[in-house]
């Protein structure tokens, strides 16, 4: 995506970016598609005449979000979610650039299917979306899938998403011919004979209300073989959506020895527990359940210290007739592309956590994961940027999600953050009413 129109200057505004570590008064210029300059300031750029110019009013101007976990229905079930719908639905949340899971139908485990969502994303041309490959054909977990080519293709990463992969020895060859490329393996820790049923986490709460419930212990099992692996191999390894304090303490064991571990979360993860179940709720009924209070703690903790490096909105279409049946029944997961940042400037409130910190987990630590060069305020960088009221507070109504599904735990509740622009390469893609 290019853009050829007059320059653009984003004044009096509040800069925040991650990459250099600044917070504070700037400008921002904004030429062919690109940062053609960036002042850490509040002296007024010279030669305004120039540009077009955005009064931001002290508003917030940042990297546009990068979401590494987004499912669409497109292809196959485009009854839940298109690649447009999920794309406006971004845009209008600040995400600027989402990464495709690779359990469509058919699943996006060959170079073809890589090619479909490339050549599908620059067709609807509202923000970047990118494709990650099936780590096994079918993501059934039993023969690698044609990951060389899929990366020459242009996948980012490769990923059974939310099937683990059993066996260990196909786990341990797709890590070792991923490394071969340098490309990055995500996987979910996830005990399978220990999940198997489980629609809840494991203690008073779930015996209570009568829900199969999973041990927390079942993640830390499946984090330690995969680290052990990561260990064997020393291929690049993106932990998917850590969800249990137990995990967290594993992940900084295996940091401190140097190995190229990642780690992300939900942000689901890090606001709500298992108490946000209440009366049976199936928006809250999500994969992985959630956790204790005492996770949800760790979690926030865990970021802030930067031992979790990714915090991601998990979107998960689902419609009305997957969610209204008993709780055990209702398909998992939640949507989140329109209200992941919303959610993350909640907790910076909450929790008085430098939003800057926050940031960086949704900007440049994703950007670099993935090779990317948005995620930054930076000259030559993509102008992926986002201009955001930090103190507006507006109510989620189904009326106003653009997700196909409406399946979100935020409906009607009160958040705080409101997105007035977004650009991608330097185009306004969407403006609040």
């Amino acid at each position: 995506m290019t853009n050829t129109s007059q320059p653009l200057a984003l004044v009096n505004a509040r800069l925040i970016d991650p990459d250099s570590g600044y917070d504070g008064p700037g400008s921002v210029i904004i030429a062919e598609g690109v940062i053609a300059d960036v002042i850490f300031s509040d002296v007024p750029p010279s030669g305004s005449a120039d540009y077009k110019v955005i009064d931001c009013d002290g508003n917030l101007v940042c990297p546009g979000l990068i979401d590494l976990r987004v499912k669409t229905g497109e292809p196959g079930h485009e009854q839940k979610e298109t690649l447009k719908s999920a794309s406006l639905a971004a845009a209008a949340g600040g995400v600027t650039s989402f990464v495709v899971q690779p359990d469509t139908h058919p699943v996006i485990d060959e170079p073809a299917m890589v090619d479909f969502i490339l050549r599908r994303a620059r067709d609807i041309e509202l923000v970047h979306v990118y494709p990650a490959g099936a780590a096994t054909k079918g993501c059934d977990g039993k023969t690698m899938a044609e990951i060389g080519l899929m990366h020459e293709a242009g996948a980012l990463y490769f990923t059974d998403v939310d099937q683990p992969i059993i066996n260990t020895k196909v786990f341990g060859r797709v890590l070792a011919y991923a490394g071969g490329f340098n490309a990055l393996v995500a996987h979910r820790p996830k005990e399978p004979w220990l999940s198997e049923g489980a629609v809840a986490t494991s203690g008073e709460m779930a015996s209570r209300m009568g829900l199969s419930g999973v041990s927390a212990l079942a993640e830390r099992i499946a984090l330690e073989r995969d680290l052990a692996m990561v260990e064997l191999t020393g291929t690049r390894l993106l932990v998917d959506q850590i969800s249990t304090a137990a995990s967290v303490e594993t992940l900084k064991r295996t940091k401190a020895k140097g190995l190229e571990v990642y780690a992300s979360v939900s942000i689901n993860h890090l606001v709500f527990n298992e108490f946000d179940i209440g009366d049976y709720r199936t928006f809250y009924r999500l994969d992985p359940p959630l956790r204790a209070e005492s996770d949800r703690v760790a979690l926030v903790d865990a970021v802030e210290d930067g031992v979790i490096d990714v915090i991601v909105s998990n979107h998960c279409p689902a419609p009305a007739e997957d969610k209204r049946l008993p709780f055990s029944q209702a398909t998992p997961g939640a949507i989140g592309l329109q209200t992941l940042l919303a959610a993350l400037i909640g907790l910076h409130f909450d929790r008085d956590i430098p939003l800057i910190d926050l940031l960086r987990a949704v900007t440049i630590n994703p950007a670099q994961i993935l090779g990317l060069e948005a995620g930054r305020l930076k000259k030559g960088a993509p102008a992926d940027i986002i201009l955001v009221d930090v103190d507006a507070p507006f109510a989620l109504r189904e009326k106003d999600i653009l997700s196909k599904s409406k399946n979100s735990p935020f409906e009607n509740r009160t958040l705080q953050g409101k997105v007035l622009k977004t650009l991608v390469d330097g185009r306004v893609v969407y403006t609040a009413e």
